[in-house]
């Protein structure tokens, strides 16, 4: 199989069966082995029903249909845990991503790249509650993560099989593969693609989630950065706050023993108290999460690298 193309859905009833021609149409003429894995994330209309009818047609259609909603992020994490492919396009069903973007993003990932998302240069969205949340947020991950592309929430995106397979999707983490996918060693480029606007149903997202993203992000820098070394995070932080803390205490241990000023009623004896004593649990809890992660990857044997390839065969008795 040389591609995977996994989408997932949520009550886009309307649009499915033009999105189905147009893959087809687009695969079919591309010389490609393919198959299309289709996940229901619970929809309540009638797009089960309809995936049923065009899988009953198509043997290169896979359906998968969740039990209730799970999130995007599930949908497609139950979709590449099923994609067979060598090459893994995602795409969104609601008819604003072009599946005839497909061969371009094939013919860069030809370059060398491991990741090649979408950039969607002519956004066809409202500004206000769309594209400007976007724009925000696409600099904010950019600038924390490391990896500068334009446009994180643009589900048109070619993934190479095997990084997949170094990336671990929970919560909404599906929007931030790129940077994952970075952290475990893969080129990641970008290139811009079609945008058109939404014909059919209403879209998923809005203004809600702009607070779900900046957390999102802090978890993926810490996940990209400091997974493996959770010390170096929390003993920076410790050891400035109790450095801070110490030198207030030493500042008011003189005014109190050489200069004979109370000090008991100070706001600032509570603040030199309380930045020592989180110094000090920050450093602690520093220690447990390196034992946990310690825990974690032994017992799993996970290991804490990933290899890109390796050339020529171990020797007896190596």
């Amino acid at each position: 199989m040389d591609i995977s193309v996994v989408v997932p859905v949520l009550n886009e009833e309307e649009n499915l069966p033009i999105l189905h021609q147009q893959l087809c149409q687009v695969l079919a003429g591309s010389g490609f082995q393919y198959e299309i894995i289709i996940v229901d994330d619970g929809s309540t209309d009638g797009s089960f029903q309809m995936l049923r009818q065009l899988q009953a047609g198509d043997p290169c259609l896979r359906i998968v249909r969740f039990r209730r909603n799970y999130g995007q992020t599930a949908a497609f994490a139950a979709g590449f845990d099923r994609a067979r492919g060598d090459i893994v396009i995602t795409m969104d069903a609601d008819l604003q991503n072009d599946p005839e973007d497909i061969p371009a993003l094939i013919e860069k990932m030809a370059e060398g790249y491991d990741v090649v998302s979408g950039w969607r240069m002519d956004r066809k969205d409202r500004f206000l509650d769309r594209r400007l949340p976007s724009i925000l947020a696409n600099r904010l991950i950019g600038w924390t993560t490391g990896v500068r592309i334009h446009d994180y929430g643009c589900s048109l995106k070619a993934y190479r099989r095997e990084v997949l397979d170094d990336v671990q999707l929970y919560g909404e983490l599906h929007r931030f593969i790129p940077a994952l996918a970075h952290a475990a060693g893969a080129r990641v480029t970008e290139i811009p693609v079609r945008h058109h606007p939404r014909r059919f149903g209403r879209a998923k997202y809005g203004l809600s989630r702009t607070l779900k993203v900046v957390l999102d992000v802090l978890a993926v820098r810490f996940l990209t950065s400091f997974s493996t070394r959770p010390i170096h995070i929390f003993g920076v932080f410790g050891f400035l706050s109790t450095a801070i803390g110490s030198a207030l205490l030493l500042y008011l241990g003189i005014v109190r023993l050489i200069l004979r000023q109370p000090i008991g009623d100070r706001p600032l004896t509570l603040l030199a108290i309380l930045l020592t004593m989180l110094g000090v649990q920050l450093v602690t809890t520093g220690l447990l999460a390196e034992m946990v992660t310690r825990t974690y990857y032994e017992s799993q044997g996970k290991p804490i690298y990933t290899v890109r390839e390796e050339l020529g065969e171990a020797q007896d008795g190596e």
